[in-house]
């Protein structure tokens, strides 16, 4: 290097106080680090790469984090490099928002950074007319003028949700989640059941969690959000058009808008936060029709419908569309699938099945659409097989250890869950997981109650179980 030749050398952007400190240390092994002088150390530390003083000052900083400073520190981390100081600061922000949220710090922070941060397409219409809308700040700022027009856009045209995915159409997830399965409902002999439980991942427990307001079994369940949705069903007497969803932050179930049709052994699904009814039976006939639900407006929507009428269809999203798989006509099992394309508005069928299936388990894993167990009008069955769309063909995996039908499948930790149903004699309260790498079935653990024609679907929640759940209470009813 050139400054070896030179009796003397200039080094820029370094504070000589701290340079005199740092050449003591090389001296002595010996630095006070404190309010007074992290600031200009760490810097010099590190272009001085003195990792030892450079960590000395990190874990300093991390000592005073605070509402009213951890912005800063979260800044100074990310300049000069601090990863891991940089990853604690950003924690502490977000486990200390609304304290941070009221600080000088915060206020200072440009409006076109923060605008960017909110999630205005998941709020309400309403608010966002309301509320967003008519602040002064929003309205001069071109920038925030454009993303409020975007969350407008998002509302009003729902069926390109998919084209108008971003970050900020997409909930937040929370650092430190885990994944958490719910089974919701079903029915074991001479009983409906309305009590729902969850199995934790981390302790491989099922515990009991509040019970939906009405008992439901050949129901269809999916998750948006950090919601579950039980959509429509058997209650014992008649099929349901009701709706209710489960917030596991308040361990509640409340009602949402109805369905414009009665179903039961319908098929659920969950598509860009709109949630898919399709099929079933009303009552009086096996159904082709199909709708949509929008959480944000609260509000039904019809769209095409299926080819084939079916029920005990089931229904899985993959690539952006909607795959309805089998099910039963009133007079065949089916092997059919149609897919739907929600730009278009559009069934379309794809290959069929290696056999007939009908109350079968769909879920979606590694972009292949998998399909296990069910009815084939003679037998219930315990084959596998799975779709690839590139391909447009099916092939068969590895069978379940148990026979299964009008149980649930679904995707959680690179795994399939195979949940409850019925063997063809009884109803079971038995789970099985597929690994894809190793082809295999394994046995995972029982549900506390026999559930079939149960619905399943997954949250990934901070702090599970509940404080408290509600009192099991299930009258009898014929199934």
């Amino acid at each position: 290097m050139s400054e070896s030749r030179q009796t003397h050398v200039t080094l820029h952007d370094i504070d000589p106080q701290a340079l005199e400190q740092l050449v003591q240390y090389a001296y002595t092994a010996e630095i006070v680090v404190g309010e007074g002088n992290v600031q200009t150390l760490l810097p010099a530390a590190s272009l001085l790469q003195l990792n030892g003083v450079r960590d000395a000052c990190c874990k300093f900083l991390l000592s005073q984090l605070d509402p009213s400073n951890c912005l800063g520190i979260r800044g100074f981390a990310d300049t000069h490099s601090c990863s891991d100081l940089l990853k604690s600061a950003h924690k502490y922000v977000l486990q200390h928002f609304v304290e941070v949220s009221k600080t000088e710090e915060f206020m200072l922070l440009p409006l076109k950074q923060l605008m960017k941060c909110v999630r205005l397409p998941l709020l309400s219409r309403d608010f966002l007319m309301s509320n967003v809308d008519t602040e002064l700040l929003v309205r001069h700022h071109s920038e925030c003028k454009d993303l409020l027009i975007e969350a407008l856009k998002y509302h009003l045209m729902p069926e390109q949700r998919g084209v108008l995915s971003n970050s900020r159409t997409r909930p937040r997830r929370c650092e430190g989640a885990s994944t958490v399965l719910f089974a919701v409902g079903g029915g074991s002999l001479f009983a409906i059941h309305g009590d729902c439980e969850a199995y934790d991942t981390r302790t491989d427990r099922w515990h009991m969690v509040a019970s939906m307001s009405t008992r439901r079994a050949r129901v269809g369940v999916a998750a948006i959000g950090n919601k579950l949705y039980a959509v429509g069903g058997y209650d014992g007497t008649s099929d349901l058009a009701t709706v209710e969803s489960y917030d596991p932050v308040t361990n509640s179930w409340q009602p949402e808008v109805s369905m414009g049709t009665r179903r039961s052994c319908l098929g659920v699904a969950a598509l860009h936060g709109l949630l898919y009814a399709a099929g079933g039976y009303d009552g009086a006939s096996c159904l082709n029709s199909a709708e949509r639900y929008d959480p944000l407006t609260g509000t039904w929507t019809s769209i095409a419908a299926m080819s084939t009428r079916r029920r005990y269809v089931r229904v899985a999203t993959l690539e952006g569309n909607l795959y309805a798989v089998g099910g039963y006509d009133s007079s065949s099992h089916l092997a059919t699938v149609e897919k739907y394309e929600p730009q278009i508005n559009t069934w379309t069928p794809i290959a069929n099945m290696l056999s007939r299936r009908s109350s079968a388990g769909v879920a979606v894993l590694e972009g292949m659409l998998y399909v296990a167990g069910g009815n084939d009008g003679t037998s219930c069955l315990n084959s596998v097989e799975r779709y690839n769309p590139k391909t447009n063909t099916w092939e068969s995996v590895a069978p379940m250890n148990i026979r299964r039908s009008t149980h649930d499948l679904v995707a959680m930790d690179g795994w399939l869950y195979a949940v409850g149903g019925n063997d063809g004699s009884s109803s079971l309260n038995s789970i099985e997981k597929y690994n894809p790498r190793t082809n295999k079935w394994v046995a995972a653990s029982c549900m506390f109650t026999r559930r079939s024609s149960v619905g399943v679907a997954v949250l990934e929640l901070l702090n599970f179980p509940p404080p408290s759940s509600p009192t099991l209470s299930v009258s009898s009813t014929s199934l």
